[in-house]
């Protein structure tokens, strides 16, 4: 019987290239996310392989809308044996007292509140059927504040410790969980931190060679396809020249 994987904000990125990834391994996908049109691109390009794909628009951040959007899954859709909680941005890069308190709102209900919303909704299915794999993509943010990442360093650090309390909330069943934490990757998260400004978004990889959304997703797919017995609890993975949030070495020469 194939597996389903729910992927929330599956437009771009990380989430598109787990999607993909968890595809090509056969797997019945659920992709989600605010852009209608470009879930309806994947889809296509997804069921042309051959791929069931259920495509459901909504921001993570609208409650109503999310839970609305998974009482409805179909029969056959129901059971969600991996959830990756991918959804979730930075906004600015200002220093915390000149902040965007938007910008703030729109990064607390998204990366957090919205991680809370898929996983309360999600998770009591995975319980009932003793089975499932919540996988929660964090940042190497998360593990320790750099210059203006202020507010998005606490949303990822909250990351960290909910998914923590989850696995232990979790410790009677056989329902796994893994927090993933990337470095420097290239997707269009710099592009969103900077308000659409590509100049300043091309400049956060001159001169390194970043990571990519496919890198992550094959991350997430080798945690999720671990023996039943095996609970990876969490990876940080990070650039060959990276060697923290904010220890970065770049060749001046590209």
């Amino acid at each position: 019987m194939k597996k389903t994987v729910l992927v929330t904000g599956a437009t771009s990125g990380i989430g598109e290239a787990c999607a993909r990834k968890f595809a090509q391994e056969g797997y019945d996908i659920i992709i989600t996310g605010r852009r209608a049109q470009h879930l309806a691109d994947l889809k296509k390009e997804l069921e042309v392989k051959g791929t069931r794909v259920l495509a459901l628009a909504f921001d993570v951040r609208n409650r109503k809308a999310a839970t609305a959007a998974i009482n409805s899954l179909p029969l056959d859709w129901q059971q969600i044996d991996v959830l990756i909680n991918n959804a979730g941005l930075a906004l600015g890069l200002e220093p915390e007292y000149e902040g965007s308190f938007e910008d703030w709102e729109t990064m607390i209900d998204t990366n957090i509140k919205g991680l809370l919303t898929m996983t309360r909704l999600v998770v009591p299915r995975m319980v009932k059927h003793n089975s499932g794999h919540v996988i929660n993509i964090g940042s190497v943010a998360g593990d320790a504040a750099y210059a203006g990442g202020n507010v998005y360093c606490g949303t990822k650090a909250a990351v960290k410790t909910i998914t923590d309390g989850l696995r232990i909330d979790l410790a009677h069943t056989s329902v796994r969980v893994t927090t993933v934490k990337p470095g420097l990757v290239e997707t269009n998260f710099s592009n969103v931190r900077f308000h659409g400004d590509d100049a300043r978004a091309d400049k956060v990889y001159h001169g390194v060679k970043p990571l990519t959304g496919t890198d992550i997703a094959d991350v997430v797919f080798y945690a999720a396809s671990a023996p039943a017995h095996v609970q990876i609890a969490e990876v940080l993975v990070l650039a060959t020249h990276q060697a923290n949030g904010s220890v970065l070495h770049r060749d001046a020469s590209k």
